[in-house]
């Protein structure tokens, strides 16, 4: 079986996708590395292709690239052309993540009521946007949310996160009044192609990711004039400002379904401000000077 078939009908392949290992091979090539002296697999080429590859390619780039190469390997091992990867030697560059972008209390309010009127795609922007930050739920979560799933007396919602896991979030009081008030007018958008979905567009479909993004980005710059923004943005947000009021972090990463406390650490950097804060508060100098 070629490697590229291999990619397509393997679920567990650690390779990237199929047109990306396309573009890793004659980089490859192009570098002095060829598969035909894979019988006798040495890490020398190898090197030398990651160096040639650091010259005129980003961290992550190199690291995706080695990812497929590492995958191609394990795929001449599985079918017995060789009996060990010289990949494996190598070590990955470190990638360092960038933090995601985020907005200010009054810069998240002003998004949030950017959309103006009381027709139903109005209301129905407006809850939307109350729920990605106030609840801090990601694209995919808001855009599934169904009817059944939301409890409005108890002021809460099920929703379905990653790896289809389930999790109860809370609805705060301005987003449980923007969901009332666009619930009262949805039946506005109901065309009969999802009628259970609480998003719906102007032809009655549930709202998809794209949909969604427009919204963010028409809302950021005529709230706080950041075209630029991003439905991920009010997310970091909600768990920023969480944190900058004192919230627990376990708190937030319950409520944000992450699965690891390091992926919440990495979404919910302190601001400079708290951090001065905290300092005046708690460092014998800063009390020595307010002594003064």
């Amino acid at each position: 079986m070629p490697f590229a078939s291999s990619l397509r009908t393997s679920s567990t392949s650690a390779a990237p996708p199929r047109p990306r290992w396309r573009r890793t091979a004659p980089t490859s090539r192009a570098s002095g590395v060829t598969w035909k002296s894979a019988s006798a697999p040495s890490p020398c080429p190898l090197r030398g292709w990651l160096a040639a590859l650091t010259r005129t390619h980003a961290a992550p780039s190199v690291a995706r690239k080695l990812a497929a190469v590492r995958a191609f390997f394990r795929f001449l091992r599985r079918q017995g052309h060789v009996t060990q990867s010289p990949a494996e030697l190598l070590a990955s560059p470190k990638v360092r993540r960038p933090l995601p972008t985020f907005v200010s209390p009054a810069g998240a309010a002003a998004v949030v009521e950017a959309p103006a009127g009381d027709d139903a795609g109005a209301l129905r922007d407006r809850a939307l946007l109350e729920l990605l930050y106030g609840s801090g739920l990601r694209v995919s979560e808001a855009c599934g949310l169904d009817l059944v799933a939301l409890d409005l007396p108890a002021r809460q919602a099920r929703v379905l996160g990653k790896g289809s896991k389930e999790r109860v979030v809370p609805l705060g009081g301005p987003a449980a009044e923007a969901l009332d008030a666009y619930l009262a007018r949805r039946g506005e958008l109901v065309r009969g192609a999802d009628p259970g979905a609480v998003f719906l567009t102007a032809r009655g479909r549930r709202m998809g990711p794209r949909a969604v993004q427009r919204l963010v980005q028409k809302a950021g710059a005529l709230g706080a004039g950041r075209a630029d923004l991003h439905p991920h943005a009010l997310r970091h947000s909600c768990a920023t400002h969480m944190l900058d009021g004192g919230a627990d972090l376990r708190a937030i990463q319950e409520l944000l379904g992450h699965a690891s406390l390091s992926t919440t650490q990495r979404y919910t950097h302190v601001s400079v401000e708290h951090l001065l804060q905290v300092y005046d508060r708690a460092h014998p100098l800063a009390r020595r000077e307010r002594s003064k």
